[in-house]
């Protein structure tokens, strides 16, 4: 079983996105036995709260519910847990490395490493969450035709 945990800094806008974009993805592919997939916060301002309204209404104009999902904090414990850790951002990349106390298996990555590079769109700021969604998507196909993934398998 493959464990990623995808990483922002309140999990109630882009790392949810990504935890239901890319758990819709190998369930289509008929993978969904093969993954463990959630997301976390590096904050704790959002703990307990649940998905940012927007970012509900823009998984479900795509037809994917994340009902249920409330935000957690990601924890050192977790690193021995999870195969990979994906965040969104650079500041998400310094949280991780923190929280983790550094990576010393390299577990950590930025989601659109595995696309065009860079971060991606904070819709919190922007409120741009079609942007954000279109990102993440990019960076979720990116990610399971990657090497790490098939290195995983």
């Amino acid at each position: 079983m493959i464990r990623i945990m995808f990483v922002c800094h309140g999990n109630i806008c882009r790392s949810p996105m990504a935890e239901f974009i890319l758990k819709d993805m190998v369930k289509k592919q008929g993978r969904a036995e093969d993954f463990l997939i959630r997301s976390c916060a590096t904050s704790t301002e959002e703990i307990g709260n649940p998905v940012y309204p927007p970012a509900r209404r823009e998984l479900a104009a795509h037809g994917i519910s994340c009902s249920g999902k409330t935000a957690v904090q990601l924890a050192l414990s977790d690193y021995e847990k999870y195969d990979l850790f994906i965040g969104m951002d650079s500041a998400n990349i310094r949280n991780m490395n923190r929280i983790l106390g550094g990576d010393p298996h390299k577990k950590i990555r930025k989601l659109l490493e595995y696309a065009s590079g860079g971060d991606v769109s904070d819709p919190w700021y922007s409120g741009d969450f079609s942007t954000a969604y279109n990102d993440i998507y990019r960076g979720c196909c990116g990610l399971l035709e990657s090497e790490d993934i098939g290195e995983l398998e």
